[in-house]
């Protein structure tokens, strides 16, 4: 009876350190994941800022092309019409890169979330797993004791 005990003891231990285990792993990768989502943040924003420069850039190439070849930057419809037009391309281009940053952050928010919550139900799994494991070897001492087991 007392290996019973002591056997569901060691059982019900090993069942609650594996639940703490999966729940600290599931931490360390929602931890990484967030690191991942950061990591993305900054490099949209560096994507972003290498959009508008090179906007800069090309906007200064053209305005002196333009010049170069005798146009008035300032008075020329189709000038004034090409330079809008890249202006709103460039601002697409910023629009796109903005939601895709955000949908990217959000849906590494989610898997962090997701993992985390693994990790406790893994955890709260082991410990029910645990407290059944302790209630089998009870139930089964105290059903070697009536047969006249001894303790």
């Amino acid at each position: 009876m007392f290996f019973q005990l002591l056997g569901a003891g060691i059982s019900a231990y090993a069942s609650i350190q594996a639940g703490k285990a999966k729940e600290d792993a599931a931490r360390m990768d929602a931890f990484n994941t967030e690191t991942e989502r950061e990591q993305g943040e900054v490099l949209a924003l560096q994507q972003a800022a290498n959009r508008r420069y090179e906007y800069d850039l090309a906007t200064e190439a053209n305005v002196s092309m333009f010049y170069a070849s005798g146009r008035d930057v300032g008075s020329d419809r189709s000038v004034e019409a090409f330079l809008t037009k890249q202006k709103e391309i460039a601002s697409v281009d910023l629009s796109r890169l903005d939601f895709q940053r955000q949908a990217e952050s959000s849906a590494r928010t989610r898997e962090a979330m997701a993992l985390r919550r693994g990790g406790r139900n893994a955890r709260r799994a082991s410990l029910l797993q645990a407290a059944g494991t302790m209630a089998r070897g009870i139930g089964d001492a105290q059903d070697s004791a009536a047969k006249g087991g001894t303790f």
